[in-house]
């Protein structure tokens, strides 16, 4: 099977994939074909697919993990053996809908104290600016525009180019660290690297781009990596586990008992904002909502803020019976 997981490979490298992606993908059509005892996946259709998909959800995966298994099968059914599986839509899980921990705005100013170096750096600027934890990493030299204080991200999860705000607090931070990430670059410039990974088919386009400075990731990695696909030696961005690690390594040490990770410094940007009297639109904006559905879910605890009080408030209780 290695020739057909090649051309799955292939595909996704066409289709300008995400080497994460690509890897899932490969993963998937693996675990599809052995669960089908080594038959090969032309001579399979809908009822293995359901088969497989029952299977996985028996065993209690969450909807983004099933999900992730359907797209990868429909991407090789479509784009490697040329066929559209019919009547599949129902086997899409749903999304189930969680009320996302936010933390008070003091305990994000506990947290962030608590973490160091560029991690604090990468703290401040999830929370000042509602990015995603990738959308961070990802970020370019050349999309950070000091003078009219804005971030522009191209990698996002939509595929879709936005703006968000860059503040004012950390600009100056900001510039310091990267006067250090460009001595870095000059210096692996000097011993024969420098080299970035570039998205789509920029390297063609621009045989020396990968060199340049504005190409950069503002986070780069402290090592360089050999690249999976080429084996160019490259300095990647930074890893995200070590971010959701400290992230996370913090909150415990501030002894917050709920769950925090990167993206609860996103759901506190979001709802900070509407508290603060924010146009709910604009905040889809930011957030790079398509549906203004998802933003809205932000209006939950927003409510503490808009002057409504709880009926038991009301009641005149001043000595407790039996406590």
């Amino acid at each position: 099977m290695s020739k057909f997981l090649d051309s799955i490979r292939d595909k996704a490298r066409v289709k300008h994939l995400s080497y994460k992606t690509e890897k899932a993908y490969v993963d998937w059509a693996k675990r599809y074909i052995r669960f089908h005892r080594l038959r090969h996946p032309s001579e399979m259709g809908v009822a293995e697919v359901e088969m497989f998909l029952t299977s996985l959800a028996k065993r209690g995966i969450s909807f983004s993990t099933q999900n992730q298994a359907l797209s990868a099968l429909l991407f090789m059914y479509r784009e490697v053996l040329g066929r559209d599986l019919q009547n599949i839509q129902a086997l899409w899980a749903k999304r189930s809908t969680h009320v996302p921990t936010v933390l008070t705005q003091e305990e994000v100013k506990v947290v962030l104290c608590k973490l160091k170096g560029v991690h604090y750096l990468i703290g401040q600027m999830l929370y000042g600016s509602g990015m995603r934890l990738m959308e961070c990493l990802r970020l370019r030299v050349k999309d950070v525009d000091f003078e009219n204080r804005i971030i522009t991200l191209r990698d996002t999860k939509s595929d879709r180019d936005r703006v968000t705000v860059l503040p004012l607090s950390i600009a100056e931070p900001l510039r310091l660290h990267l006067e250090k990430v460009r001595a870095q670059h000059n210096e692996d410039l000097s011993q024969g690297f420098g080299r970035v990974i570039l998205p789509g088919a920029l390297a063609s386009k621009y045989p020396n781009a990968e060199f340049e400075w504005a190409w950069q990731y503002v986070f780069p990695a402290s090592q360089l990596s050999k690249d999976p696909r080429t084996g160019i030696l490259r300095r990647h961005h930074l890893y995200e586990t070590s971010v959701q690690k400290a992230i996370r390594a913090a909150a415990k040490s501030s002894g917050i008992a709920r769950p925090v990770g990167p993206h609860t410094l996103r759901h506190s940007f979001a709802t900070h904002l509407l508290q603060g009297g924010t146009d709910i639109r604009k905040i889809q904006e930011l957030l790079g909502h398509k549906d203004l559905k998802t933003t809205m879910i932000y209006t939950h605890v927003a409510v503490v803020g808009a002057g409504i009080v709880s009926p038991l408030d009301r009641l005149d209780i001043s000595d407790p019976v039996g406590l």
